[in-house]
C-alpha cells in the first residue's frame, strides 16, 4: 500500500508515485506562490527570460532571495537559466503582476537558447546598474541578484536547483508606491496555484490580520465551553486567543448592562440579547444565539463584544 487514509487524511509516499502526481501535489498544496520573472544573459551576449513559481525571499540583511530551475521531468535536460547562471551568476528577479501575466506565460515556452525570451514575449528592456542581465521596464519591481550558490537537489529528471541570490539593487515603480509603500492593489501581483490556476493578490482578495500586542493568553486559557463551541470556528478562537485575559464577571455584567441600555441597533447585538431573554425558556436555542452573535462580531472586529458576551454564558 502507498497510500493509507488516516483520521481522513490521505497518506502518501513519494517515492511511491510517478513524477507528474508529486509535482502536482507541490504545486497545488504549497499555494499561492510568488512569481519570479527572472532574466539571465548566456556567455554570447543572448538575453533570456523565464518564470519560476519555486521562489521566496529569505532574509533581509544582507536581502536574500532563491528560486529553483528544475530539470525537465522527460529528458533531464537543464533549463536555459540555469545553463546561463553556471557561466555568469548574475540574474534580475522581477514581481509578476496582472497586466503580465499573458506575455509571462508566454516566456515559459522553451525557446531555443538562441532567441530571447524579451523579444519574443514583447517586453521593453531596461539596463541594469549593477549586474549585466537586463531588467524588464514593464514590471514594477526588480532585484538586480549576484548568484552565490546553484545547490542541486537530486541532480536527475525533475530535480530542482536552489539558486541562492543576493540583492544588490532593488529598483520600485513610483506608481504602486503610497507615503513610502508599496501596496498591494496597486502591485496587483499574481500567485502560482496548481494546474492552469493563479491567484490575483488585489481587490476582494486582500484582507488584514491584526497581531497581537501583547503574549496572549492562548487558546487554552478559554472557557472549554468556547473552545468545543460548534459554532465557533479557529480563526474565532484564534482571535479570543490572542486577548491577554478574560475578563472578569463583575466587569461581564457591567459591559451587558452596558449594551442593555444603549439601545443596540447592530444585528448581532439584537441578536445577543434576544438569547438572553431566552435563557430561562429556550436554554440551548439561545446558548447557540448568543455564540452566533459573538461569531458575528468577530467578524466584524468587535472582540471585546465577542468576549463579554460568551464569558456570560460561563456560569450559567
Amino acid at each position: 500500500m502507498n497510500e493509507t487514509t488516516s483520521s481522513r487524511f490521505i497518506s502518501i509516499d513519494p517515492k511511491q508515485k510517478p513524477l507528474r502526481e508529486v509535482h502536482n501535489l507541490l504545486l497545488s498544496g504549497v499555494s499561492p506562490r510568488p512569481i519570479a520573472l527572472v532574466s539571465t544573459i548566456s556567455e554570447d551576449g543572448i538575453d533570456n527570460l523565464a518564470p519560476f513559481s519555486f521562489f521566496n525571499a529569505f532574509g533581509a540583511n544582507p536581502p536574500y532571495i532563491a528560486f529553483s530551475p528544475a530539470y525537465s521531468g522527460k529528458d533531464g535536460s537543464a533549463k536555459d537559466t540555469l545553463l546561463n547562471l553556471e557561466k555568469i551568476p548574475e540574474c534580475v528577479v522581477h514581481a509578476v503582476p496582472f497586466d503580465l501575466i499573458e506575455q509571462v506565460s508566454l516566456a515559459s515556452t522553451a525557446y531555443g537558447p538562441e532567441l530571447s525570451e524579451f523579444t519574443k514575449a514583447g517586453f521593453e528592456t531596461l539596463e541594469s546598474e549593477v549586474v549585466r542581465p537586463k531588467r524588464v521596464k514593464n514590471s514594477p519591481f526588480h532585484m538586480e541578484c549576484q548568484v552565490e550558490q546553484i545547490i542541486p537537489l537530486g541532480g536527475t529528471k525533475g530535480s530542482g536547483n536552489l539558486v541562492l541570490c543576493r540583492i544588490v539593487r532593488f529598483h520600485v515603480s513610483e506608481a504602486v508606491m503610497d507615503d513610502g509603500k508599496m501596496t498591494p492593489d496597486a502591485l496587483d501581483l499574481i500567485g502560482r496555484n496548481g494546474f492552469n490556476y493563479y491567484t490575483r493578490a488585489s481587490g476582494a482578495a486582500l484582507f488584514t490580520v491584526n497581531k497581537p500586542t501583547g503574549q496572549g493568553m492562548g487558546i487554552d486559557q478559554l472557557p472549554r465551553f468556547v473552545r468545543e463551541s460548534s459554532i465557533l470556528r479557529g480563526n474565532d478562537l484564534g482571535k479570543l486567543g490572542s486577548l491577554e485575559e478574560l475578563p472578569n464577571q463583575d466587569a461581564v455584567q457591567q459591559y451587558i448592562n452596558g449594551v442593555r441600555a444603549d439601545k443596540p441597533t447592530l444585528k448581532y447585538t439584537k441578536l445577543f440579547l434576544h438569547g438572553m431573554d431566552d435563557l430561562d425558556s429556550n436554554p440551548v436555542q439561545a446558548r447557540k444565539d448568543i455564540e452566533i452573535a459573538a461569531k458575528v462580531a468577530l467578524n466584524e472586529g468587535d472582540l471585546e463584544f465577542a468576549i463579554h458576551v460568551l464569558m456570560a454564558l460561563d456560569d450559567l
